[in-house]
């Protein structure tokens, strides 16, 4: 790639720039006045989004990076790593390529990978970053992604798609035909050049809503990194015709935490109780699943109420989400949480309450932090309670 950017003295200066006050390299004079100073802004900005989230990008000199948004939207090493885990085969082609994080996890799967991105300039970055990692199996195709598949006319082992919501969709909801490319339309072309396709949504797609647009969903991916969803991948392979299956996938830097079950057991019935020892909290992927009876069977722990989602046992066990030891447990009455809590440093969560976070810290002058827990909540008998915690 023919760039004045690659030049050493620019990328030694980006690099240099990385631990400095960015408000202040914006406003010094351009040292390389034949580059746009935005431009090199723009790699400094971008490059130290990618420290943490990109950490092989950021490791090697001489990347190219797109916009800082670009970026923050791409996704990460650790969640790219899961998808390329839970597929193989010879050839993939990913119809939506962007800034190419997932097909170069996918290209230690495949023995071909190719990526298709409509932005000339962004393919051109790709394909020279692909180079400065010295990842040779991976081809780069500048275009619409439709035109790029009739043309190769291959059959692939897998179609991986990332649809984006088109700019002139408003609001958080939003549905598979609502993104470029439009999936569902697509589908029955898609499986003319194969019988396994793979899409990454949003996390605010609801489950049911995709559901209803798609055909043979195979399984389900809830991907939650560092306890927040950043993801959901839709397993989809021809003709297709059992039960969905639903993953909750939490990855940590320690450790990967998968709690699995079939969409849409209704049969499927946990058992309630008061709060007893032990209380756990769902993680944000178990949460995102929605299958809250199947979570009390499939752990043997009891709900604390339909709509709580909090979960409660005698004995501790090993659990996907928060833990905690219950020290106390007394009813939601003024006198009695000002007695236990006021102007006191404590951890408020809110589990089916009628106020909020906020309104409880006012009221009884709360300083969020410390040690303790506190979950303001509704018990089995539809009674306001308080439990204050120490997590495990």
């Amino acid at each position: 790639m023919d760039s004045p950017l690659l030049n050493s003295a620019v990328q030694d200066f980006i690099t240099d720039s990385l631990q400095a006050n960015f408000t202040k390299i914006a406003l010094m004079k351009n040292p390389f006045p034949d580059i746009r100073w935005n431009d090199i802004l723009n790699q400094i900005a971008s490059k130290n989004k990618a420290k943490d989230k990109l950490p092989t990008w950021f490791s090697h000199k001489y990347i190219i990076y797109p916009s800082k948004i670009s970026i923050e939207q791409t996704s990460s090493e650790r969640a790219a790593k899961y998808k390329a885990s839970l597929i193989d085969g010879v050839t993939l082609i990913d119809l939506t390529g962007g800034f190419g994080i997932d097909d170069y996890y996918f290209a230690q799967k495949f023995n071909k990978v190719v990526h298709c991105e409509i932005n000339e300039e962004l393919s051109k970055i790709v394909r020279h970053n692909y180079q400065i990692l010295n990842q040779r199996n991976i081809e780069c195709y500048q275009g619409d992604s439709m035109d790029i598949l009739k043309k190769l006319n291959l059959k692939w082992s897998w179609i991986y798609i990332d649809p984006s919501r088109r700019s002139d969709v408003k609001g958080k909801v939003f549905m598979l035909k609502d993104c470029l490319p439009n999936v569902p339309a697509h589908l029955e072309d898609y499986f003319q050049y194969t019988d396994k396709i793979l899409i990454k949504t949003a996390p605010i797609l609801d489950i049911t809503a995709g559901l209803s647009e798609l055909r043979f969903v195979k399984k389900i991916h809830c991907i939650a990194i560092d306890n927040e969803v950043k993801e959901l991948l839709w397993e989809i392979e021809k003709d297709y015709s059992g039960k969905t299956g639903l993953n909750a996938v939490s990855l940590t830097k320690d450790k990967t935490e998968i709690f699995s079950v079939n969409y849409g057991e209704t049969d499927v019935k946990a058992n309630y109780s008061l709060p007893k020892k032990y209380l756990y909290e769902p993680n944000a992927a178990m949460m995102k699943t929605g299958a809250f009876e199947a979570i009390g069977v499939t752990y043997d722990i009891e709900k604390l109420h339909q709509h709580s989602h909090l979960y409660t046992s005698e004995t501790e066990i090993e659990f996907p989400g928060r833990k905690f030891v219950i020290k106390e447990t007394f009813p939601f009455e003024k006198a009695t949480v000002k007695k236990h809590l006021e102007g006191k440093k404590i951890n408020i969560t809110v589990r089916n309450f009628p106020l909020s976070v906020d309104d409880i810290r006012k009221k009884w002058k709360i300083i969020d932090g410390g040690n303790e827990y506190c979950f303001f909540t509704t018990d089995v008998n539809n009674e306001k309670i308080v439990l204050l915690c120490e997590k495990i």
